[in-house]
């Protein structure tokens, strides 16, 4: 991967819970829950905040982000949870771990060039019939007509947000991209507002056995 295609530092400011990462935090959990998992993998971690969060809940938890300065951050908060600067592009032999239950990846797919990178790395690393659990800002065409409607399409898709989002999913086109890559759709919520105009969707996958 060239350097001039990632942007390294996205400029966290402490370990706090950014809204969107305390939103998520309660239903991830929950979903970990009912798929009875025990060893977590926080796959592009940030500053770890729901890493914090899943520990917190009884989960053994690794996190991993490419930006230093939010390993950084995530590791000098004595959680029990464990921190390496790793990143999607990376090759997965590098984490030095596996047969992690599940993988959760919040909000950090739309912010590849090279989505495809994530699930991938994610199905080396899970055990057979492990869980990909992934979130990402919701789009589907009641929410795009909102938008439109409302003339908020510019401040909605951030362009001049260095580092921000440049892939914008729906429920089929991220389905199609996790099936793809080896894992079976299992599970969709929406989180966040009203029905159909969710603020974001978790979408739960198994990674298939012949991955």
């Amino acid at each position: 991967m060239g350097g001039d295609n990632i942007v390294s530092d996205y400029g966290w400011q402490d370990d706090k819970p950014m809204p969107s990462q305390a939103c998520l935090a309660r239903p991830i959990a929950d979903i970990l829950r009912q798929l009875k998992v025990r060893r977590v993998l926080d796959l592009g971690c940030g500053n770890g905040a729901m890493s914090h969060y899943l520990q917190s809940q009884g989960y053994i938890v690794i996190g991993c982000d490419a930006d230093r300065g939010g390993v950084e951050l995530a590791s000098s908060t004595n959680s029990g949870a464990v921190f390496k600067e790793v990143g999607v592009y990376d090759s997965p032999e590098v984490l030095c771990e596996n047969g992690f239950d599940a993988v959760v990846s919040t909000e950090v797919i739309e912010h590849l060039f090279l989505p495809g990178y994530l699930p991938r790395f994610a199905a080396s690393v899970l055990k057979p019939g492990g869980h990909l659990v992934i979130s990402t800002p919701y789009h589907g065409y009641v929410k795009n007509l909102a938008i439109c409607l409302a003339g908020k399409w510019d401040s909605h898709h951030t362009p001049l947000w260095d580092g921000g989002h440049i892939k914008f999913w729906s429920y089929g086109t991220l389905s199609a991209l996790l099936e793809t890559n080896g894992f079976d759709v299992i599970g969709f919520k929406g989180v966040g507002r009203f029905y159909g105009l969710w603020k974001s969707m978790v979408i739960t996958a198994k990674v298939r056995d012949d991955v």
